[in-house]
């Protein structure tokens, strides 16, 4: 029998803002976006902002209603990867075998060191009380035999607990708590359940999964394994890494966009991204989607072929380019867009030379992305930039590569 863990770490992004700031620690403390630039909602709060009913993901002013003297300060995602990696190093100490589930989340397989370092729950109390004196923070854990049934444990418990999922007792612990406790139970599948009596994990357990299957497709054999604990899936270790299937930035811009020359301007500074994460990774992409949305929040996305593989940011912006014109009339002004690098091969399994190419100068551009990379790395971001980018620095002063990290969560990799 497996012994899993996962750690949560608790109130991540407060957490860590107030170690930074100790004067707001007895405050009620938000992290959110700026509302002069349109990303004024909530993205995490502490305990005392919580236990007021602040939310994550309501605007700064409807969290202000309740707690009035709710403190906002700006995320700062270099901090929140830093302590990412501090927590993975604690971790690192039990197994090697250890998936992140996000920045603040993490499962670990510890079924290898038991015999050196105690059951799952002593292991899990020693990762608790580390966590809190080495980093400040505190985290709850789950532990239990699979995956699921581990991250189902840490939701229960909150803050700086150890909950025990044993196989022995999981349907007496679980099969009670609503069906929206189970990973992957949103609340469209929660209201199809719901409209079929399946109202906790224990229903859902028992429902016939031929009806299920009916009702969702192939999520409802997979849920059904989920509550009845048959999740065999193994925690991957710190070194493995899943294929990456798209590339993609996207962004809500300080004001609405009329025309394509604003959009060219963004795209410019998403497709540098996208490139610049192609070629971190060693892939090419062989198609371009972007995302459109409107400033009353319809959205829209499209998708092209490219005649060839790619990591140039040239390449994927004028894809994208194409994409919008023939795509968008403009009878409503943009308030999001996004430009994704899809279908990816890696970067020396298709070349396909052309008598009528110049690929001595495909060579160089390649060379030079690869120059402009290394610059950046050394010198910051900003060491150089397009002179497009000038035109609008309010559109264009950003920089996705790192300040829009985005993290996967997708359990099925």
């Amino acid at each position: 029998m497996r012994t899993i863990l996962h750690i949560d770490m608790n109130n991540f992004y407060a957490s860590v803002e107030c170690l930074y700031r100790p004067e707001i620690r007895h405050l009620p403390v938000a992290v959110a976006g700026d509302p002069l630039n349109r990303h004024g909602i909530i993205l995490a709060k502490n305990m005392l902002a919580k236990k007021l009913g602040v939310k994550t993901g309501e605007a700064i002013w409807q969290a202000k209603l309740k707690a009035p003297e709710l403190v906002t300060v700006p995320p700062d995602f270099r901090k929140y990867l830093k302590f990412s990696r501090l927590a993975r190093q604690i971790l690192y100490d039990y197994t090697n075998q250890i998936e992140p589930f996000g920045i603040d989340e993490n499962w670990a397989d510890v079924t290898g060191s038991e015999l050196l370092c105690g059951d799952g729950s002593a292991i899990a109390n020693s990762i608790r009380l580390r966590m809190k004196e080495e980093l400040g923070i505190t985290v709850s854990i789950g532990v239990s035999f699979n995956k699921i049934f581990a991250k189902l444990g840490s939701d229960m418990k909150k803050p700086d607990a150890v909950t025990v999922i044993p196989h022995n007792r999981f349907k007496e612990i679980i099969w009670g708590l609503p069906v929206s406790e189970l990973l992957y139970v949103g609340k469209s599948t929660e209201r199809k359940l719901n409209s079929r009596g399946i109202m906790t994990i224990g229903d859902l357990a028992n429902y016939p999964v031929e009806l299920l299957v009916a009702m969702l497709g192939k999520w409802g054999e997979v849920l059904s394994l989920f509550a009845n604990g048959k999740d065999t899936s193994p925690v991957r270790k710190i070194n493995e890494a899943s294929a990456v299937k798209s590339i993609g930035n996207g962004t809500t811009c300080p004001h609405d966009l009329t025309c394509n020359q604003d959009v060219q301007l963004v795209f410019t500074v998403l497709a540098e991204s996208v490139a610049a994460r192609l070629r971190d990774y060693g892939l090419k992409c062989t198609g371009v989607q972007i995302y459109l949305r409107d400033n009353e929040l319809h959205s829209i996305t499209r998708q092209k072929k490219l005649s060839k593989p790619t990591y140039l940011s040239t390449d994927i912006l004028q894809a994208g380019m194409e994409l919008l014109i023939s795509n968008y009339n403009w009878q409503k002004p943009l308030r999001s867009i996004g430009i994704r690098a899809i279908d990816l091969v890696t970067e020396n399994s298709y070349m396909e030379l052309s008598l009528f190419e110049e690929n001595d100068k495909l060579i160089q551009q390649e060379n030079l992305a690869h120059t402009i990379d290394a610059l950046r790395g050394r010198f910051g971001h900003n060491a150089i930039l397009k002179a497009s980018c000038l035109l609008d620095p309010k559109l264009t002063d950003f920089n996705p590569k790192e300040d829009h990290t985005i993290h996967p969560i997708s359990y099925f990799r």
